[in-house]
């Protein structure tokens, strides 16, 4: 019994961890974007909600397109909902909620590859590397960008779907 309580204790810190260095970015970028002011902490709560979605999908074994997907469409609904109740544009609570989540680690990645392509010549291995990662980073800024925009295709329809 505590094992599985120090196991959920360790899940825990490191999910409030993950949560307040994510609000971080978030809050620069909304500043960035000058967002009004009594927005920023909304947008520090979407950041945190969002990564920390995904940091908890990612826990579970899905993969980080999908998490990043539904993490995105999260944040993207909690910002349709904060908009209708301060007033305000969804992209003033969202756009810089969504910026923690950028794939910058596997972009770095396959500029890297790209480089030593470049510099020591053709690998099979440096090219697989290159590829995977240039995909894992198209396909996470994919899903951060239908995330963002499934509200406004389910709320904001004029026609019905089918």
């Amino acid at each position: 019994m505590g094992v599985v309580v120090m196991i959920n204790l360790d899940f825990f810190m490191a999910l409030l961890n993950d949560m307040f260095f994510s609000m971080i970015p978030a809050v620069g970028f909304a500043l960035v974007f000058n967002v009004p002011q009594k927005a920023l902490k909304y947008c520090a709560i979407g950041g945190a909600l969002g990564h920390g979605c995904r940091f908890v999908l990612l826990h579970w074994g899905v993969p980080i397109e999908w998490a990043t997907l539904g993490a995105a469409t999260l944040v993207g609904m909690i910002g349709v909902h904060w908009s209708h109740r301060f007033l305000a544009h969804p992209k003033v609570f969202t756009v810089a909620a969504m910026i923690p989540m950028v794939p910058g680690v596997f972009a770095f990645k396959a500029m890297i590859a790209l480089v030593e392509i470049n510099h020591s010549g053709y690998s099979v291995e440096l090219w697989g590397l290159m590829i995977e990662n240039v995909l894992k980073a198209v396909f996470i800024v994919a899903a951060l960008a239908i995330g963002l925009a499934m509200p406004g295709l389910l709320f904001y329809r004029r026609r019905s779907v089918v």
